[in-house]
Order: C-alpha cells, then structure tokens, then sequence
C-alpha cells in the first residue's frame, strides 16, 4: 500500500479540514479562522469561506462571508492569506448564526451583491 499524502502534496482538501483553518492578513497577522464554507449547490463551487472573528467562546461572534477568490492558502503560514486587514474586515458584511443560515435563501441576490460589492471581488 502507498503511504498516504501529505495535506500539502496535493491540490484537493476536504471541507472538514478547511473550517478552523486560520486566516492572515497580508503582514502575517492572525485575523480570525474559517468557520465553514458557502457552496452553490448547483455549479458546486464554493463562494465564500465564512470567517469568524471576535466574540468570546461563541458570545458575540459574527460571521464574515468572505469570496473564496480572495483566499491564497499559504503552506508558511499553515493558513489562508487575504488581502484584507482588520478595519475592513471590521466594518465588512457580518451576519450572527441566524443570519447566515439565511445567506441562501430567497434574498440570495442581495445579499450576494452586498458581499461581492464590499469587497470588489467579482461574483463567482
């Protein structure tokens, strides 16, 4: 039997092993984790990486979509990079845990259109 491959020896990971996954800025700075991830059911790409920042053992946590375009994972950092910092992760979309089970139901669009817009990133 071939030994099994190292996470970072090949292209594909599993979902599981995304979430908790830590996100920096540009600096090296920690700026929160992957909570989850957003995928289209229909194309199955994935559209955001849903990031968690502040709050205190889930007290206050809000969640940021966040295009999945704008992560690089980077094998130094053991993480994603984004080209974003704290401030404009600060006043970013968030939503609470309610909210964000909401992110793809009947009002998709808008709220699809606020995140691309805040962050410029093109949709899908």
């Amino acid at each position: 039997m071939a030994p099994i491959a190292q996470e970072t020896d090949h292209a594909l990971i599993l979902s599981s092993r995304v979430n908790g996954t830590p996100v920096f800025d540009r600096a090296g700075n920690r700026l929160g984790h992957v909570d989850d991830l957003s995928i289209d059911k229909v194309s199955g790409r994935v559209l955001y990486a849903i990031m968690s920042f502040g709050g205190f053992l889930g007290i206050g946590e809000r969640f940021h979509p966040v295009p999945w375009g704008l992560l690089d994972y980077a094998p130094g950092h053991g993480g994603f990079v984004v080209p974003l910092d704290r401030n404009i992760l600060k006043d970013a979309p968030n939503y609470d845990a309610v909210e964000l089970r909401n992110l793809g139901g009947p009002s998709f669009r808008s709220y699809s259109d606020i995140i691309f817009g805040y962050y410029g990133a093109p949709p899908w």
